[in-house]
């Protein structure tokens, strides 16, 4: 349930006191990164939800139509969708299967791969993901609660922390065109 009135104290850098206090020193700062990241994650999410909550959407559900509305003819495979929202396939099948039920994405067979399917975007589904992307927009992706410096900074610092972790790599430079 969202607060309405700030705490008195940080709970987090209560915490890391308390960490400090019982002899965990060295890894009181990253118990501190990971909670401060877990919180602002719920804080953000609560964001999310509250925004999406008038389309019936989920953010998992906002994802999957957001994906195949930023591909050019709205469609794509399912294991490209699986590899690109990193998740696992079970929650993107879940996902999927509400989506069918509502219409607004379709299973069909995939041409090249009778095994397969692919996830095509229904033109009702189109029309809500873009009402769903203008209000996020506005509601929270303008404003996400810091400054544009700070927002490039910490996009920096996560975006290392994704990296070190093996979330992604850099790519390979191309050749140059002949």
């Amino acid at each position: 349930m969202p607060r309405n009135t700030p705490l008195p104290v940080d709970p987090i850098a209560e915490a890391k006191r308390q960490w400090t206090a019982h002899g965990w020193e060295d890894a009181a700062a990253g118990m501190t990164l990971v909670t401060s990241v877990m919180r602002a994650h719920q804080l953000l999410l609560a964001r999310i939800d509250a925004t999406l909550k008038p389309f019936g959407l989920s953010f998992a559900r906002y994802e999957m139509l957001r994906l195949l509305a930023f591909t050019r003819a709205g469609r794509m495979p399912m294991a490209s969708a699986i590899a690109r929202l990193q998740v696992h396939p079970t929650s993107v099948t879940n996902t999927v299967d509400r989506l069918v039920k509502d219409a607004l994405v379709e299973r069909e067979p995939h041409p090249g791969d009778g095994r397969a399917a692919m996830l095509v975007l229904t033109a009702s589904g189109r029309q809500l993901v873009e009402r769903a992307t203008a209000a996020l927009n506005t509601n929270v992706f303008e404003s996400p609660g810091l400054a544009d410096d700070d927002t490039a900074e910490l996009v920096r610092i996560i975006a290392r922390l994704r990296k070190g972790a093996g979330d992604f790599t850099d790519p390979r430079p191309l050749p140059d065109p002949l």
